[in-house]
C-alpha cells in the first residue's frame, strides 16, 4: 500500500505539536478489536512505540498471559483470578503467614512462594534472600503503577516469572553486552571506570535483575516495561547505557569506585524520562526497529 501523503503530514504535524501519541492509540484501539487478538502485533506495537496509560494494563495482561486472546473470555477468565487470589490470600491467613498487618509486598511474596511450591516454614522464615528482594523491588513498584490488587499480584507473578523463563539465561551476558555498547559510544568513559575499579561493581542487579524498579520512577519505568514485557530484555543494557552516557561528567569526575555505585543506585529523578526516550532510541539505533505490524 502507498503512504498516505495527507496520513503522514498529520502525523507530522501531531508530532510537531506534542501529540505524537494520536495515530498510534487509533492503530492500538483498531488491535485491540480483534478476536482473538494477535500477540505477535501486539507485541510488535508494543516494542515500536510507548502503550497509552489507558490501555497499558489491559495490554501487558494479555501479553503475560493473565488474559486469554479471545476478547469475549476475558471476564470470565478475570473472575476466576479474582477467586484464585482470594483463595491464596485465605490460604496464607489460615497458616498464619500473613495477617492485617503484614505489607502489601510481603503477602504477594508468599502467595508467589506458596504458588511456586517454595513456601517456606513458618518456623524458618527469615529475612528476603537476594532473589527476594528482587520480587519485592518490583512488587513496590508494580503497586505505584497499579491500582487493583488482584490486577497487581497478577502481574508481578506473571511479569517475573515470564522474565525469568525468556531471558533468565540472558540476563548474565548484559553486563558484557552493557561494556561492548559503551566501548562503541563512550571509550573514554569506559576506560575510566575500567581505571577506577568501578566498571565490575556497577549496580547489575538493580539494572537487570529488578528491571531499574527502585532506580527510575513509576512514569519512566513503565515505559522501559512495555518493551521487556513485549519481548525484549536487551532494552535494558539501553537504559542502563543511556544512564552512564547522561551523567558521563560527573562521573568521569569521580574517581573512587563506591562513589561511582552510590551515585548510580541514587540517579537523579528529575530527567528520567528523557533518559528513557534516549535509550529507546539507542536500542533501535542498534537493534533496528520492528515493522509495524497494523
Amino acid at each position: 500500500m502507498a503512504d498516505d501523503p495527507q496520513r503522514n503530514f498529520r502525523s507530522a504535524y501531531y508530532e510537531k505539536v506534542g501529540f505524537r501519541g494520536v495515530e498510534e492509540k487509533k492503530s492500538l484501539e483498531i488491535l485491540l478489536k480483534d478476536n482473538p487478538l494477535d500477540l505477535e502485533k501486539l507485541s510488535t506495537f508494543s516494542q515500536r512505540f510507548p502503550l497509552p496509560s489507558m490501555y497499558r494494563i489491559h495490554v501487558w495482561k494479555v501479553l503475560l498471559g493473565i488474559l486469554p486472546p479471545h476478547s469475549d473470555s476475558h471476564a470470565l477468565v478475570g473472575g476466576y483470578r479474582k477467586e484464585q487470589y482470594q483463595d491464596i490470600l485465605e490460604a496464607l491467613e489460615v497458616m498464619r503467614y500473613i495477617n492485617s498487618s503484614t505489607p502489601s509486598t510481603h503477602v504477594y511474596l508468599r502467595m508467589f512462594q506458596l504458588e511456586s511450591q517454595v513456601l517456606p516454614r513458618c518456623s524458618e522464615t527469615s529475612p528476603p534472600d537476594e532473589e527476594n528482594e528482587d520480587f519485592l523491588s518490583i512488587s513496590r513498584a508494580m503497586e505505584e503503577i497499579v491500582d487493583d490488587p488482584v490486577d497487581c499480584y497478577w502481574l508481578i507473578k506473571c511479569f517475573v516469572s515470564q522474565f525469568h523463563t525468556k531471558f533468565g539465561d540472558s540476563i548474565p551476558h548484559l553486563p558484557k553486552s552493557l561494556e561492548h555498547y559503551l566501548s562503541q559510544e563512550e571509550p573514554r568513559l569506559l576506560n575510566h571506570l575500567k581505571n577506577t575499579g568501578a566498571l565490575v561493581q556497577l549496580p547489575h542487579n538493580l539494572w537487570f535483575r529488578r528491571c531499574f524498579a527502585g532506580c527510575l520512577p513509576e512514569s519512566s519505568l513503565q515505559r522501559v516495561w512495555d518493551k521487556v514485557i513485549s519481548g525484549s530484555c536487551k532494552i535494558l543494557v539501553f537504559v542502563a547505557l543511556e544512564i552512564l552516557l547522561s551523567y558521563k561528567i560527573m562521573l568521569m569526575g569521580i574517581n573512587r569506585s563506591e562513589g561511582v555505585v552510590r551515585f548510580l543506585c541514587n540517579i537523579p529523578q528529575e530527567n528520567t524520562d528523557a533518559i528513557v526516550t534516549k535509550a529507546i532510541d539507542l536500542w533501535h539505533k542498534y537493534c533496528g526497529t520492528p515493522m509495524h505490524a497494523v
